[in-house]
């Protein structure tokens, strides 16, 4: 009896624990597999978005989101252009880059490319 009660409380406690959060480099690997469920898409701002909301979608998005904004105040410095321009660049090419049947945001609504 003690051993189930043991398993039962070390069952409890590993669930209590959050979920480890991925870096960038596994938000990259699943990026690709993401885009192709149509969890998340690109917006003409340059960052992706949540399509389809999940913890897993918001997370990519969120920790892709972080490296694209850093490089794009990079290259906005070193150019000397505003980073609202760069995001602008950026997201125009990220979607022309999207491929077929994958969700891109025009007007404020997502389509299907």
């Amino acid at each position: 009896m003690k051993i189930v009660h043991k398993f039962v409380l070390s069952a409890l406690f590993a669930l209590s624990l959050p979920v480890l959060a991925m870096d960038l480099q596994q938000a990259m690997s699943a990026l690709g597999p993401a885009k192709a469920q149509g969890l998340v898409g690109e917006q003409p701002n340059g960052y992706l978005g949540v399509v389809s909301s999940s913890a897993q979608a918001k997370e990519i998005a969120d920790l892709i989101n972080q490296a694209r904004k850093a490089e794009y105040q990079k290259l906005a410095a070193k150019n000397g252009i505003q980073l609202a321009d760069v995001e602008a660049i950026a997201g125009k090419k990220a979607i022309e880059k999207t491929e077929p049947g994958q969700f891109i945001q025009l007007n404020g609504q997502w389509q299907k490319k």
